[in-house]
């Protein structure tokens, strides 16, 4: 055998860091001189930590008040409700232009006077709209938003 073709393999076992400076990692340990980094539990420090100065964060002024997530329901008032008759939902209201997209939520509020008898099919209704709507010979029914068909679904 010759020393070229040994095989050996690697030593497995963890590094022993500062264990005197005769062991090649001792008294500093791999970790500099002195400062925050040097110290134990320097790893812990907050997200956005600026080294004790003011962070960024904070020194930035804040905008007042906050912008919701949530799209906002479609408004239909029933007085627009006279142009439909029969079953309304969504895709009725969107083909008449009341409400711009069918897949969003739409709530029904009253303004005006409804004449017509319809039976309406949207997420939400106020309490006179729906009183209004039944006084009209129509009838309220609470679904869920229509979703929207995969493009899978479609070929």
């Amino acid at each position: 055998m010759k020393y070229n073709e040994l095989v050996v393999s690697g030593n497995d076992s963890r590094k022993r860091i500062g264990r005197g400076i005769s062991a090649g990692q001792g008294k500093t340990a791999g970790r500099g001189t002195k400062g925050q980094k040097a110290r134990t539990g320097h790893h812990k420090l907050p997200v956005g930590f600026m080294g004790g100065q003011r962070a960024i964060m904070q020194a930035v002024p804040k905008l007042k008040g906050f912008k919701s997530i949530h799209a906002k329901a479609q408004v239909v008032y029933t007085d627009a409700l006279n142009a439909v008759k029969g079953k309304v939902d969504n895709f009725t209201l969107a083909e008449a232009n009341l409400i711009a997209d069918p897949f969003a939520s739409v709530k029904v509020i009253t303004r005006g006077e409804i004449t017509s008898k319809v039976e309406l099919e949207t997420q939400f209704a106020s309490k006179t709209a729906i009183a209004a709507i039944k006084k009209a010979g129509g009838s309220f029914k609470k679904v869920a938003v229509p979703a929207r068909k995969k493009q899978e679904e479609t070929k």
